[in-house]
C-alpha cells in the first residue's frame, strides 16, 4: 500500500526539478547577448585560426585538438571558440562559474 504513494512521491518530486532545470536553461538561452556590436562580437562560423587571432588577439588560453577531426578551443576572457582543424565551428560566451554552497 505504500509502495504507489512513494512512487508518487517520487515521480512528483523528481519531475518538478527537471521542468526548473529546463526553465533555468531557457532563461539564460534568452538573455545571452547577440553575436554583433550590438552584443558582444565574436568569431564566426568557418573563420580561420589566423582571422580569428588578428581580429581578438592572442587567447588566454589553446587547448590542444583532440579527436579525428581534431577540435580546439582558444578560451578569451569572455568567450570560447572551437575549431574544427583551423576554422571556427562555434563560439559561446563563457558563462560565471557558480559556487556551491
Amino acid at each position: 500500500m505504500y509502495l504507489p504513494k512513494t512512487l508518487l512521491a517520487c515521480f512528483a518530486l523528481f519531475s518538478s526539478y527537471f521542468a526548473v532545470a529546463d526553465t533555468l536553461l531557457i532563461d539564460v538561452i534568452k538573455t545571452e547577448p547577440v553575436n554583433s556590436t550590438s552584443g558582444l562580437l565574436r568569431p564566426h562560423h568557418g573563420q580561420t585560426m589566423s582571422v580569428v587571432e588578428s581580429k581578438y588577439g592572442v587567447p588566454n588560453n589553446k587547448s590542444a585538438a583532440i579527436g579525428n577531426p581534431p577540435i580546439s578551443r582558444w578560451t578569451y576572457p569572455e568567450f570560447s571558440v572551437y575549431f574544427e582543424t583551423n576554422h571556427v565551428i562555434h563560439s559561446v560566451i563563457n558563462k560565471p562559474k557558480r559556487v556551491l554552497n
